[in-house]
């Protein structure tokens, strides 16, 4: 077997492996084995690479690249081991920006490269299209991480005729792209660089914290197909896969997501929602109507003493770091005989599947955790439903009130239990900007303060109850 047949079979095996951790990363059991397998079949990727004769001619620079692996490596391990479960959403945007940028260099390098020998238009169009998609997926993920890291305002920021701007900027770059397959002008690239990189940072500013689960999925299918752009650029059929794979999934994902939101991706990308707070949520609610609020030990009673509890967890959750010991109380209550279960809404959080990332290393059951369609039909006989640090996936205007920016999202029903115990550090609104029905419903104790510290209050008082 010729080394090239064996470095073909190896980069098969790759994105065989690529598929099946796509596969294993659909359910939150398997996720973590599919990432490992994804994993595998990446360094094997790798190492086979480097064995592969380009042009005739074996690998060049092989001191610069291996260098190249040990600063990465140097810089993502201590990133990727101690970042906090609050930061992966900013994590997971700031390694998408990083590919996109790196697909980018890599059509650049390529453009200087071939300029020179006229090749075929199809070859620079691929590379520009690396170009513009790549640096629009750098910059704007550099947004979005500055967006979720509170560097800036995470509202949408907007301004008159915005979409008219952003679309010239589109349209900009788009003819810069046919003026430069008719001359390849290197001066003409540079100017789409920049073009990109303002379109990708003027693309991400009017989106709003509560469609930021869309926009991280949105940018990671950019890098994707960034990365595809690259395997043609470079000839290699693995990038094409593992490229149009990740393009793909990310936008299914994205569609998904925008379907669990109740509106259209264009509504998404271009409506700035959430921008807009009602007068009542400026203020902690001291002006607001009357609500039931009352206090941990309460909480304990009126779960101890009920069969059958759902556990509703938001973004909060996360920010108080709160998983374990939610996972403390639910075990606790278990060891009574109660059942507990975990509904899951698909855009709780900041990004796709946060608050199942956050529930599986706080070690609870894969089982336990229900999504939103699943625990919906089991909410009417639940006898209470504890949320914990949701707002947006629990409001019942998205279901009662047609004037509501949030209309037609599905959402977990947990007015449909038999109590509701709202764990809510005030009565400001979530990241929709609007007042949320659910706090005034008779039904609902609110019970305000830290999750944590709250939670910890509660499973202390369940203890002696």
């Amino acid at each position: 077997m010729s080394r090239e047949t064996l470095i073909d079979l190896l980069y098969l095996f790759s994105a065989t492996t690529f598929l099946l951790a796509l596969k294993g990363l659909g359910s939150p059991k398997r996720a973590r084995l599919g990432n490992a397998v994804a994993a595998l079949g990446m360094l094997v990727a790798v190492v086979a690479t480097f064995f592969k004769y380009v042009d005739g001619h074996p690998l060049h620079h092989v001191g610069l690249i291996i260098l190249g692996m040990a600063i990465g490596t140097v810089v993502a391990v201590p990133v990727a081991r101690f970042v906090q479960m609050t930061a992966m959403p900013q994590l997971v945007a700031i390694f998408n920006g990083v590919g996109g940028g790196a697909a980018a260099l890599v059509s650049i390098t390529e453009f200087v490269h071939i300029k020179s020998s006229h090749p075929a238009t199809y070859v620079t169009l691929e590379v520009l299209l690396g170009v513009l998609i790549g640096t629009v997926s750098f910059s704007g993920s550099a947004i979005a991480f500055a967006k979720l890291q509170e560097l800036m305002t995470g509202r949408p920021v907007t301004y008159p005729g915005q979409q008219v701007i952003n679309a010239a900027f589109g349209l900009g770059a788009l003819v810069l792209i046919v003026i430069i397959l008719v001359g390849s002008s290197t001066l003409l690239l540079w100017i789409l660089l920049a073009l990109a990189f303002v379109l990708g940072i003027a693309f991400v500013l009017p989106i709003g914290g509560a469609d930021v689960p869309v926009l991280i999925s949105l940018l990671n299918s950019f890098t994707g197909l960034a990365v595809a752009a690259s395997g043609f650029t470079l000839g290699s059929n693995l990038l094409i896969v593992a490229g149009t794979l990740v393009g793909a999934s990310g936008i299914l994902l994205t569609r998904l997501m925008s379907a669990a939101m109740g509106r259209s991706l264009a509504n998404v990308l271009f409506s700035a929602f959430g921008s807009v707070v009602t007068a009542s949520g400026q203020g902690d609610g001291a002006d607001a109507r009357p609500v039931r609020s009352g206090s941990p030990q309460d909480a304990a009673v009126l779960l101890s003493y009920a069969s059958r509890v759902v556990i509703i967890p938001g973004y909060g959750l996360a920010v108080a770091q709160a998983q374990h010991v939610v996972r403390e109380l639910a075990e606790i209550l278990e060891g009574r005989g109660i059942e507990v279960f975990f509904a899951i809404h698909p855009v709780a959080g900041r990004m796709p599947g946060h608050m199942n990332v956050l529930l599986a290393e706080a070690n609870v059951p894969y089982e336990q955790l229900k999504e939103m369609d699943e625990a919906n039909s089991e909410l009417q006989t639940a006898e209470v439903a504890l949320v914990v640090g949701a707002n947006d996936t629990v409001n019942p205007a998205a279901k009662d009130d047609p004037s509501s920016p949030i209309y037609g999202m599905p959402i977990i029903n947990a007015d449909l239990a038999e109590n509701v115990l709202f764990l809510k550090r005030s009565m400001r609104p979530g990241f929709a900007g609007i007042e949320n029905e659910l706090l005034y419903n008779p039904k609902t104790t609110l019970i305000f303060g830290d999750a944590k510290d709250t939670l910890t209050k509660i499973v202390a008082a369940v203890k002696l109850t």
